[in-house]
């Protein structure tokens, strides 16, 4: 079980969520890192004494500097920060939680330095997964999913007799906003209802991802690194009231699941509290309050984000690293209210295919991977 934690993306959503596990269980905390959020961070270095607090803006580094002067937690900076952060040498634990590609090299940084990793930053498996994988296993260290579909996997197989009694990996998908609508109906949604999740509280990134059913997409490439299944043995079905939050299936068809209400602080603390159980202070699932659950299959056509990462998957190599770096400036633009909802699978789609295959690939690739789809994405903006 973790006893000191370095929270990367501390004033996020799951990081803040993180912060109440941290107090129900007792832990320590030796390093926060967050964008630009001052006024939010003083406030978690007041309450929570790390050793070490990372702005990744230069000059909400500058202003934290000044506003916990009276502290003895160092403030550093950038990427360089992020890292130190990943590798600060009193934790056992580093929980990722910062949104996009920028959480890959302090991934990497955390299994050189033989750190534990909770992870949830999908960003790091679907663009790196070959790499860190094997980063992972070259250190020895424990990956641990904090995402709530893959955190239920996990927890699902700690019965699994062996690894080849499995046959089927299924990934519930709440549908988001959009669920049950065409394309005609999505051509010009605005931000505001993008943003409007029916049963989960996130950040925007994530949010839009999951109207687009990018996440969902993203989530089966994060899954086929995990657990080492292929893509084919990864289904997706939209359970719209998201309480069962992934099943598996054996060989001889039996399914087991994973129930709970939506709250991250359930797979939040199995990941750093594991191999233990501990009391939680999410409430208790009522199944006759719930009353029904009910099991739709995926609108491919429609939501074509979803369609582009089986595809990238399947092919492999830095194409799933272009598919997600092309859909991280397409929700960018769209939030700036750059581009039409439907256009950003149409971009992700053709970042994808205009990636070249390559199966043996470095850090540095994937990161001219990553640029290459974002900036394919910015030349092909439309308005």
């Amino acid at each position: 079980m973790t006893e000191n934690l370095s929270i990367l993306g501390s004033t996020g959503s799951i990081g803040t969520q993180t912060l109440d596990v941290v107090r129900k269980l007792n832990l320590s905390v030796s390093a926060l890192t967050a964008h630009s959020n001052v006024e939010a961070m003083e406030q978690q270095v007041r309450e929570f004494h790390p050793q070490l607090a990372v702005m990744f803006d230069e000059q909400s580094a500058k202003a934290l500097k000044i506003k916990i002067a009276d502290t003895d937690t160092r403030v550093a900076l950038g990427m360089d920060g992020l890292c130190d952060a990943a590798c600060i040498p009193s934790a056992d634990t580093v929980l990722n939680s910062v949104v996009g590609m920028v959480g890959l090299k302090p991934t990497l940084a955390a299994a050189k330095a033989k750190k534990n990793i909770a992870l949830a930053n999908k960003e790091t498996l679907v663009a790196g997964g070959k790499l860190v994988m094997n980063t992972i296993k070259e250190n020895n260290v424990k990956l641990y999913p904090v995402d709530s579909e893959h955190s239920a996997i996990f927890q699902c197989l700690q019965g699994c007799p062996e690894h080849k009694a499995l046959q089927r990996l299924i990934l519930t998908a709440s549908g988001g906003p959009f669920f049950g609508k065409t394309k005609k109906e999505l051509e010009n949604v605005t931000v505001t209802q993008a943003l409007n999740h029916p049963n989960w509280s996130m950040g925007a990134k994530i949010t839009i991802d999951s109207a687009t059913m990018m996440n969902k997409g993203l989530e089966i490439i994060e899954a086929s690194w995990l657990f080492d299944m292929p893509a084919d043995s990864i289904d997706v079905v939209v359970h719209r009231e998201s309480i069962i939050h992934s099943m598996i299936e054996y060989i001889d068809n039996s399914v087991i699941a994973q129930l709970g209400v939506p709250d991250m602080r359930i797979p939040i603390q199995y990941a750093i509290a594991y191999p233990k159980r501990m009391e939680s202070p999410v409430k208790q699932l009522d199944l006759t309050e719930i009353s029904r659950l009910t099991f739709y299959k995926p609108d491919y056509d429609t939501f074509t984000c979803l369609s582009a990462c089986i595809k990238a998957i399947k092919r492999g190599g830095l194409v799933p690293a272009a598919a997600n770096g092309a859909n991280e400036e397409a929700v960018r633009l769209f939030l700036d209210n750059k581009l039409k909802f439907l256009e950003i699978g149409e971009l992700v789609t053709a970042a994808m295919n205009n990636q070249p295959d390559c199966q043996i690939y470095s850090l540095e690739d994937i990161l001219n991977a990553d640029k290459t789809a974002r900036q394919f994405v910015i030349d092909n903006v439309r308005c």
